[in-house]
């Protein structure tokens, strides 16, 4: 797993979750070890969840450190990140558990 070098967190968690290939997963904290702060994982949220409409980002893409999705369900986002993974190819092992074994991703495309 390659990590990034000090820098800008933000840039790192976006510039790697846009290398997140479509049909695959990562975790919030497989994206903050990448982006140089593996213990960030929570920090990896608030980026994703602060991003705008307009910016080119699968947020989507990241799951929690088990396969699942953690947006919260009154938000209607989380239905949104299912349909989008479905439309991908995503397996689910059940409503909200994403299938890590097959479709997990680990930084290394």
């Amino acid at each position: 797993m390659r990590r990034d070098p000090p820098g800008t967190f933000a840039a790192a968690v976006i510039r790697h979750v846009r290398r997140i290939p479509p049909g695959r997963v990562a975790a919030y904290g497989d994206i903050a070890a990448l982006a140089g702060s593996p213990r960030a994982a929570r920090g990896v949220g608030a980026v994703l969840n602060g991003l705008g409409p307009d910016q080119d980002v699968p947020w989507w893409r990241v799951v929690n450190r088990v396969g699942r999705l953690s947006i919260p369900a009154d938000l209607g986002r989380r239905a949104l990140q299912r349909r989008l993974l479905l439309d991908e190819g995503v397996a689910f092992r059940d409503r909200d558990a994403v299938d890590l074994e097959h479709h997990h991703w680990d930084g290394d495309a």
